[in-house]
């Protein structure tokens, strides 16, 4: 059986290849597709302890069983254009700049007297040096549906009305948004407590991955969703 494995961000770059077709005996696992991937990878690469594995878009232990055609993704620590849309929220991730305007009107509708906004916005400074620009990638298709998954779990957490968010990928300079969220919801703290929750949700377990270039360097910057191999789910 043929299983595609993808690699992302930093891992990417150390193995020099982003996607690799793996012949696997059945029956197979994760774990066999990564050895595999191993195998086929030019050179010394080894697959470091503190990524995350996903099998078809969804989070997976090395465990997990591999049919004939399944995409193994393996995700790097996470930073923290496609469409998805539904009745009640509104998921992009593009290239093109952010307008967050849209995205409030979006989210307006008579029942709700608030709407609240948060904007991502590059900063020309971290860690004491100088920033240059970012450079955002992402595993699209999972990005989406980690997003949607999390604005199912803001509805069930607060009472909120409609959700839109925008997401930046590729060269973002200083001052241009990364990332705009709006949320609207009857009553104003549920509107903010909602937006904080799915801010700080996305950069737990949604596959996109930020790049400073700084002055004399670069680095890819990100919160892990597991701190080790153990971590993994």
């Amino acid at each position: 059986m043929i299983v595609t494995v993808r690699l992302f961000a930093g891992v990417r770059e150390a193995a020099g290849i982003s996607r690799l077709e793996v012949e696997l005996e059945e029956p197979a696992t994760v774990a066999d597709a990564l050895r595999g991937a191993a195998r086929a990878v030019p050179g010394a690469w080894r697959l470091p302890s503190t990524v995350m594995l996903a099998a078809n878009g969804e989070y997976a232990k090395e465990t997990a069983r591999l049919n004939h055609g399944d995409e193994v993704a393996i995700i790097p620590p996470v930073s923290g254009g496609a469409l998805a849309t539904g009745q009640e929220q509104q998921v992009v991730i593009t290239q093109e700049p952010l307008d967050p305007a849209s995205l409030a009107d979006f989210v307006r509708r008579d029942a709700d007297g608030a709407i609240v906004t948060f904007l991502g916005v590059t900063r020309d400074h971290n860690a004491g040096r100088r920033v240059l620009h970012l450079e955002y990638e992402a595993y699209t298709p999972m990005a989406e549906r980690m997003m949607m998954r999390l604005i199912t779990e803001m509805k069930n957490r607060f009472d909120i009305g409609q959700v839109a968010v925008a997401h930046r990928t590729g060269r973002v300079e200083i001052g241009e948004m990364s990332m705009a969220l709006a949320v609207s919801a009857p009553h104003r703290r549920h509107a903010f407590e909602a937006a904080l929750y799915f801010v700080d949700r996305l950069k737990q377990i949604v596959p996109i991955w930020k790049k400073e270039y700084f002055e004399g360097g670069e680095v890819w910057i990100g919160d892990a969703p597991g701190s080790s191999a153990g971590d993994r789910p």
